[in-house]
């Protein structure tokens, strides 16, 4: 907890990537999009656990409640803070307009204004079609003052690496020295991996919760409302999105210099 501010936090990326398209929700996906479909809730809600303050209890309405504090605190999003793509191939799904300007992908950038957090960005990046299918949190240190080895990048492997799906892994990138007599380092990420051995699957876990009335995996009203106005003012963009092959990690025209300082970090 001490080191998890904007003292020593330098900035924090979220990345759900699948690596499949609307798998036949063509006309499902043209009501929603990537921002309304997984960030405005599912990756906003990651965003939200790693900011909070602790809780004073582990009740559903403690919880929320940090939560509630965080989304007053991030600011609205403007156009400068969102890029869009669509894979080649949308158009062609079914249910899917010829002329269709849906994002299936999108990069977000958030700022949370808060003592903790001021001046520490917050990216989100989703998309269908893109190459893996992970989803994964990195949290980037700021750089050490001085560099023990030799060829140290700017940005280095200096990072916690929270890998949320398809399997679960924490890993922390650090630089070790390399064989031989000079004083040069190597990347390497030391990583702790949960076999999953007696997890439920995800919906069984939210279905039981809800038939149990636990509330910690649900929203409130309050906090649903105030997702979506961080949101809705880049929601119906009519400008079209920038077109990126199936694969590959987003229109690479528009991201060109979207990215958290020293860039994004691909799950592997």
């Amino acid at each position: 907890e001490p080191v998890w501010n904007r003292n020593h936090i330098e900035s924090v990326q979220i990345t759900m990537a699948e690596d499949f398209g609307v798998a036949g929700r063509g006309r499902f996906y043209e009501e929603v999009g990537c921002l309304r479909d997984v960030i405005q809730n599912h990756l906003v809600n990651v965003l939200l656990l790693l900011a909070m303050e602790p809780p004073v209890s582990g009740s559903a309405s403690d919880l929320i409640d940090e939560k509630v504090q965080v989304l007053k605190a991030i600011k609205p999003l403007g156009r400068h803070d969102l890029r869009r793509g669509q894979f080649e191939g949308y158009r062609a799904e079914p249910g899917v307009a010829p002329d269709s300007k849906v994002e299936t992908f999108a990069a977000v950038r958030f700022a949370v204004e808060t003592w903790r957090w001021s001046g520490v960005p917050f990216y989100i990046r989703a998309g269908k079609e893109l190459p893996v299918h992970a989803t994964e949190v990195i949290v980037r240190f700021r750089r050490p003052p001085l560099d023990v080895f030799d060829g140290a990048g700017a940005h280095g492997p200096n990072y916690v690496r929270f890998r949320l799906g398809p399997d679960v892994a924490i890993g922390l990138g650090a630089r070790r020295k390399a064989p031989g007599e000079e004083m040069a380092g190597e990347a390497v990420e030391l990583a702790a991996v949960d076999d999953g051995h007696g997890d439920m699957l995800p919906y069984e876990r939210l279905i039981g919760d809800a038939m149990a009335g636990r509330r910690e995996l649900f929203t409130r009203e309050d906090a649903a409302e105030l997702a979506w106005r961080i949101v809705e003012p880049v929601l119906g963009l009519e400008d079209m999105p920038g077109v990126y092959a199936p694969g590959t990690w987003g229109p690479e025209d528009e991201m060109q210099g979207f990215a958290p300082p020293g860039g994004w970090v691909d799950p592997v």
